[in-house]
C-alpha cells in the first residue's frame, strides 16, 4: 500500500514493555525454528533474541501501537473472527455481482476516517480494507484513508463511507491497537 506522507508521531517511541514483547516473540520464533527445547538451543535462542532485540528494537517503533494488556489476545482473536466473516460476506457479494451482471456496480473513490492513532493501527485498518474484496485502500493521509469501492451508493458522504467500510474493523482493532 502506498502512503504519500510518512506519519511520525512523537508518542511512537518504543517502551520497555514493547522491547520485552519483541524479545519474547523472537525467542518463541527461535524455538519454533529449532523444534526442540534442549538447554543449549534455548540458551542460544535467548542470546540471539536479545541481540536482535537490542539491534533492531529502536527501529521497530511501529510496535508501540500495540496495546500490551491482558485482554489484547482476546481482542485479537475477536478481530480475526470479524475479519473472516467480513471476508466471506465480501467474497459472496463480489461473486454475486460477477455472476449477475444486472446487479449495480458504481465504483468510486471515497474517504473514510479513522480514530486509530498509531501507525500500526492505521496500517492494519487500511490492509483490512484492502484484503476485503470490493474495496481497495489507495492512500493513507493522517486519519483519512482513500478507498476505491466497487459499489458506492449515490450520495455517500464521509460518515456513511466510514460506517460502511471501516467502522467494524476499527472497533475490533481498537481492542489491541492504539
Amino acid at each position: 500500500m502506498h502512503t504519500s506522507h510518512a506519519q511520525h508521531h512523537d508518542d511512537e517511541t518504543i517502551s520497555l514493555p514493547h522491547y520485552f514483547f519483541i524479545y519474547a516473540v523472537l525467542f518463541l520464533f527461535w524455538l519454533l525454528l529449532v523444534g526442540n527445547l534442549r538447554l543449549q538451543e534455548m540458551a542460544a535462542g535467548a542470546l540471539v533474541a536479545l541481540a536482535v532485540t537490542l539491534a533492531a528494537g529502536p527501529h521497530l517503533s511501529i510496535f508501540s501501537g500495540l496495546r500490551l494488556e491482558a485482554a489484547a489476545p482476546f481482542h485479537l482473536l475477536r478481530y480475526f473472527g470479524y475479519f473472516w466473516a467480513a471476508l466471506i460476506r465480501a467474497n459472496l457479494d463480489v461473486a454475486r455481482r460477477v455472476l449477475s451482471p444486472s446487479l449495480p456496480i458504481r465504483p468510486a473513490l471515497v474517504e473514510v476516517r479513522t480514530e486509530l492513532k498509531s501507525n500500526l493501527g492505521r496500517l492494519m485498518l487500511a490492509n483490512s480494507i484492502t484484503l476485503t474484496p470490493g474495496t481497495l485502500s489507495v492512500d493513507l493521509r493522517g486519519d483519512h484513508i482513500l478507498v476505491h469501492w466497487i459499489d458506492c451508493p449515490p450520495g455517500t458522504d464521509l460518515e456513511a463511507a466510514t460506517r460502511e467500510i471501516a467502522a467494524g474493523f476499527e472497533q475490533h482493532l481498537r481492542g489491541f491497537l492504539k
